[in-house]
């Protein structure tokens, strides 16, 4: 008999879900075509980052032989001796369909599709970065864009990549009181995010600094806030710091 009251919350559930697919039934994020959050053809479309034509440093889609974001010029010109981040890759590149597909997650509510980018992401992780058991850090979402959306779509992507990696996930960083970087320019979204990230409170005294880091965000555009969270984690204690995103825009 103990077992009643959850079945019958099953139930309701099921058919509560049931309900709110013939109201509003499930359609694809880029397309918008009913059946499914992101529907084959769209799936099969997206502009996949091929790794081996990717710089192995900085992840840029077509800079294995000469990579023009990561260079010793380009560095220096935005203040940095060597590259803030020991790897990084993206899933895809940045385009109509992806900016979509962010969108409909973050700012429509469509909580699901965090496993769909989180499946993505997951897989654009080379195996040698698996291997050393990276603690996965989730870039927090800043206390306004939190408010705006209500709930935080950094720690919810985290934690997906997290369980498909096998790897623990922490929430080690506070969230940055930065203005939203979508309309900034990149010197803009440097400035904006410089110092931003500190570990989050209390963090220091219950956890030591893990060995290596993987950050996980949807969208790289410059770096910045990835450079950013990477420095606070630094200067912590992590030795090995790499990144992975959904998207890159290049």
């Amino acid at each position: 008999m103990a077992s009643l009251p959850r079945q019958i919350v099953r139930c309701a559930s099921a058919a509560a879900l049931s309900l709110a697919e013939l109201v509003w039934p499930t359609r694809c994020a880029a397309c918008d075509a009913p059946g499914q959050l992101l529907c084959d053809r769209c799936r099969n479309a997206l502009p996949y980052i091929d790794p081996l034509l990717a710089c192995p440093r900085c992840g840029a889609p077509y800079g294995a032989v000469q990579c023009s974001e990561c260079n010793r010029a380009t560095l220096q010109h935005r203040g940095y001796e060597r590259y803030p981040l020991d790897g990084q890759v993206s899933a895809v590149s940045f385009d109509d369909a992806s900016a979509r597909i962010v969108r409909t997650w973050k700012d429509a509510g469509e909580r699901a599709l965090s496993a769909v980018i989180g499946t993505f992401v997951a897989r654009s992780v080379p195996p040698s970065w698996i291997q050393r058991s990276p603690v996965v850090v989730a870039v927090p979402a800043s206390p306004n864009a939190y408010r705006r959306r209500g709930f935080d779509h950094g720690f919810e992507l985290a934690s997906d990549v997290a369980e498909r990696l096998g790897l623990s996930c922490a929430a080690l960083l506070d969230r940055p009181r930065a203005k939203d970087q979508r309309n900034l320019t990149g010197a803009q979204r440097a400035s904006n995010m410089q110092g931003r990230f500190k570990i989050a409170p209390g963090t220091a005294s219950l956890h030591r600094p893990p060995r290596a880091v993987l950050l996980v965000d949807d969208v790289c555009t410059t770096g910045s806030t990835l450079f950013s969270a990477a420095e606070a984690l630094r200067l912590w204690g992590a030795e090995e710091l790499y990144a992975a995103t959904f998207a890159r825009v290049w």
